[in-house]
C-alpha cells in the first residue's frame, strides 16, 4: 500500500493542504473519518464506492466529498491508483461557484461541480501518465485553470484560526464577540465558505483533537475533560457519531 504526500506549488498554497498518491493491491474496505476541509479525488485506475446500511454504490472516477458530521465507509478495488486533493479550511471556494456547505454530508461526481470537459481531459491524461509527478502537474493545471481572482474572506480565515487555538472548544457567542459580528451574517458566510456551521466545524476540530490525544498516554476521563466535554456520555456519543465505536475500543485497536 502506498500514501505519499506531496506538497502544492506556492501559488495554491493558499487553498490547497496536499496531494497524496495513493495506491492499493488489494481490494479494502475502509473508514473515513471527519476532516476539516473538501476532497477531491481522482482515480487514474481502478474503482471505487461507498457503502452504507451494506449497499454499495459504485463512484465516478473523479469525485469530491464534502465536509462531513460522521464517518464514511469506501471500498475500493484491487489495484487501485488515486490523486487527492485535500483543500485548506477556505480554499474550495477559490475554485468553484457553489457555496462549500452544498456538498456538505456528500460524495459527488466531479463533474457535478467543474465542467464535464476539463474533468475528462485530466482523467484522460491521468490514465496514460507513468509518474506521480505526471499526475500532480497535471492536477495542479487543473486546478490553476479553475483557480478565481477573489478576495478571501479574512473574516472567516480568522474564525478558522480561532477555532484551531481553542482545539474546537471555543463558544459560538464567544466567536462572534471576538470578531465583532452577529450570528447570522457569520453562520451564513461561515457556511459558504467552510461547508458547514461554526458550531460543526468547531466539534469536528475537536473530534481530531481528540484523535492525537488517543496516542497519548492520556486516559479516556483526561481527554474528556482536557476538550471540554460535558459529561463521560457526551464524549462517548460525539465520538461514536464520528466515528462508529466507542472511544475505548478505538483505542484498543491502535
Amino acid at each position: 500500500m502506498k500514501f505519499e504526500k506531496h506538497d502544492p506549488t506556492e501559488r495554491l498554497k493558499p487553498y490547497i493542504k496536499y496531494f497524496v498518491v495513493s495506491e492499493n493491491e488489494l481490494e479494502n474496505e475502509y473508514k473515513v473519518f471527519p476532516s476539516s476541509g473538501l476532497v477531491i479525488g481522482f482515480q487514474y485506475r481502478g474503482q471505487l464506492a461507498t457503502i452504507h446500511s451494506s449497499i454499495e454504490n459504485k463512484l465516478n472516477s473523479a469525485g469530491i466529498t464534502g465536509l462531513t458530521d460522521g464517518y464514511k465507509i469506501f471500498k475500493n478495488s484491487a489495484d487501485i491508483g488515486t490523486i487527492l486533493i485535500y483543500f485548506t479550511e477556505i480554499g474550495f471556494t477559490h475554485f468553484a461557484s457553489n457555496p462549500a456547505n452544498e456538498l456538505f454530508n456528500l460524495s459527488l461526481s466531479l463533474d457535478d461541480v467543474f465542467d464535464r470537459k476539463s474533468v475528462n481531459e485530466v482523467e484522460e491524461k491521468l490514465a496514460t501518465s507513468s509518474t506521480d509527478k505526471q499526475r500532480i502537474n497535471l492536477v495542479e493545471q487543473f486546478l490553476l485553470a479553475h483557480l478565481k481572482d477573489i478576495q478571501t474572506d479574512k473574516l472567516i480565515v480568522e474564525a478558522v484560526k480561532l477555532i484551531y487555538k481553542t482545539n474546537g472548544t471555543i463558544r459560538i457567542k464567544e466567536l462572534n464577540e471576538k470578531l465583532s459580528i452577529s450570528q447570522s451574517p457569520f453562520e451564513k458566510r461561515f457556511r459558504k465558505v467552510v461547508g458547514t456551521t461554526a458550531k460543526k466545524f468547531a466539534s469536528i476540530v475537536r473530534f481530531n483533537t481528540v484523535l492525537e490525544n488517543l496516542n497519548e498516554t492520556k486516559t479516556l476521563t483526561e481527554i474528556c475533560y482536557e476538550n471540554n466535554f460535558f459529561d463521560q456520555a457526551h464524549f462517548i456519543k460525539d465520538f461514536k457519531q464520528f466515528t462508529g465505536d466507542t472511544p475505548e475500543n478505538f483505542k484498543r485497536f491502535l
